[in-house]
């Protein structure tokens, strides 16, 4: 009988992107080269990025550094929509803490419809794809790099939090978060938006000034 193990899984925002969002700046290269020297040694099984290019190029730059170690040896380097940039759930109004629901609606009408009507759908496949222990009895690393908001689901589904609490939870380029499933246990939030591997000049890309801390 085939067994269970736990996975452990790696999550990256993008590194900084230039204005247009077509590539990363100089600063954003060099947080993904120090996120992938932190992650080397780790033993990946596996390096997964969305199709948007600010996370393709961070994910190939991590990929060429964590695969310069005798451990990094036969580590797979895949692009799945899952781990895209999208609206991975829109609550209803009654969902929602009744001082913040304006705001949260109005900030959620902005954008096209067809991101919040595609975004539901990629979030179940990324929830299926991503978590949850995995089958055999060897543990599971793996990383992905990708966007602001599949970070804030995939932590709210890893501590059980309603479907639109994914909004508000925020996290620099390049931050790390790891989250341990576990058979027989609860989801375990190992780190969170660790940046330990960033000098302090490269730390706080992507956050509003009034998150800095």
């Amino acid at each position: 009988m085939t067994g269970s193990a736990a996975r452990y899984l790696y999550l990256a925002r993008h590194g900084e992107a230039t204005p247009d969002e077509s590539e990363l700046t100089e600063r954003g290269r060099r947080q993904a080269v120090l996120l992938g020297e932190r992650l080397r040694g780790t033993p990946l099984a596996e390096v997964t990025h969305g199709p948007l290019p600010r996370a393709e190029q961070t994910a190939r730059l991590v990929h060429t550094q964590v695969t310069q170690g005798a451990q990094g040896k036969g580590v797979a380097l895949t692009s799945c929509d899952a781990a895209g940039d999208y609206l991975p759930h829109v609550p209803a109004r009654a969902e929602l803490p009744p001082d913040a629901a304006d705001t949260v609606l109005d900030r959620l009408s902005a954008f096209p419809a067809p991101e919040r009507e595609r975004g539901p759908g990629l979030a179940r496949a990324a929830l299926d794809r991503f978590t949850g222990p995995v089958r055999g009895d060897e543990p599971r690393h793996e990383l992905v790099v990708t966007h602001n908001f599949l970070i804030g689901w995939l932590v709210r589904a890893a501590l059980d939090a309603p479907p639109w609490r994914w909004i508000g939870l925020n996290h620099t380029n390049a931050g790390l978060t790891v989250i341990r499933y576990a058979p027989d246990r609860p989801a375990s939030l190992l780190l969170y938006n660790d940046t330990g591997h960033l000098p302090p000049e490269l730390r706080w890309t992507g956050m509003p000034p009034e998150l800095h801390v």
